[in-house]
């Protein structure tokens, strides 16, 4: 998959394709809908168009963290799902303030060079969010590119959105959010060096920050972990305790993953962690060998788990 930074001064060879167009918060099951029209519109390439940072990050700087997958993690997932060309287009002043009718023009038809868009039908663009789906076709009918207008999708009376998925995140509830999703809920990123308290604990670790995500409950997972690259790429089931290290006296969120039957280094390495299993709140133990014993137990409780999948 090629990733484009902006709509200008493209490669003749990522001009002409056929785009979903969103945000893709978590890519999930609404998502994939939307890019499926797309990749069944026409005979050209598979691109998405997505925004970077979030709008609603550029809108509201200082609201809580919301986002269900970085930059990193979206590409990941979009690339695994086979798309050609992610344009993943910088949201700022510049862009913010286009009219429908000039992004329409500036970035779909000069600028990509689209050969047909594809929209959920809630899709708002332009500044104010002045344009949505039907505004989008009317203005595909006169610069010349097909507009397709996907519907919302959903089981139970309920519709498939980041929203929901957050909902069930917070509520320790990753079984519901995958079936949302139509993947296991993921976070990617480096590792990062910590205290390395785990190793004498008889559990090392990978620790992984959690900045800028929306934060699932608070407590011990069961995970299956890919390591994106280097010397040990490849699959590995574990146990990830999500929190704050309460016995310890940290207060910032982060993810610490301990890899079932690993050796080596992953330092700098860059992983994905998928939330399996939620196993239990996070707590306080009265002294390391109490804390031990319930490491031992939610390490057996993972295996199992995971063993049956």
């Amino acid at each position: 998959m090629h990733i484009h930074h902006h709509w200008t001064g493209l490669p003749e060879a990522a001009r002409g394709s056929t785009v979903a167009m969103g945000n893709f918060d978590g890519v999930h099951r609404g998502h994939r809908a939307v890019i499926d029209a797309a990749r069944a519109a026409a005979d050209a390439p598979l691109g998405v168009i997505t925004f970077e940072p979030h709008p609603r990050e550029y809108f509201a700087p200082d609201a809580p963290p919301f986002r269900l997958m970085n930059a990193e993690s979206r590409a990941n997932r979009l690339r695994r799902i086979g798309v050609d060309h992610l344009y993943e287009l910088p949201f700022a002043d510049e862009l913010a303030g286009l009219t429908p009718e000039a992004f329409a023009r500036e970035v779909l038809a000069d600028g990509l060079g689209v050969a047909h868009v594809t929209v959920g039908q809630d899709f708002r663009f332009g500044k104010g969010r002045a344009g949505d789906a039907a505004t989008l076709a009317d203005l595909g009918r006169t610069l010349g590119f097909g507009v397709t207008v996907a519907p919302l999708i959903g089981e139970d009376g309920e519709e498939f959105s980041s929203t929901a998925i957050r909902q069930a995140l917070s509520d320790g509830r990753p079984d519901d959010a995958e079936r949302m999703l139509g993947h296991w809920h993921r976070i990617e990123g480096e590792v990062l060096h910590g205290e390395k308290r785990g190793r004498t604990l008889g559990y090392p670790t990978a620790n992984m920050s959690l900045e800028g995500l929306h934060l699932p409950r608070l407590g011990v997972y069961a995970v299956m972990v890919d390591v994106l690259g280097g010397p040990h790429r490849g699959r590995w089931p574990g146990v990830a305790s999500l929190g704050v290290r309460p016995m310890f006296g940290q207060n910032q969120p982060n993810l610490e993953t301990y890899l079932f039957d690993f050796e080596g280094d992953l330092y700098g390495e860059h992983l994905s962690v998928a939330l399996v299993d939620y196993l239990r709140p996070e707590m306080k133990f009265d002294g390391l060998d109490a804390l031990i014993a319930q490491m031992d137990r939610d390490a057996a409780a993972a295996r199992t788990i995971l063993a049956a999948l």
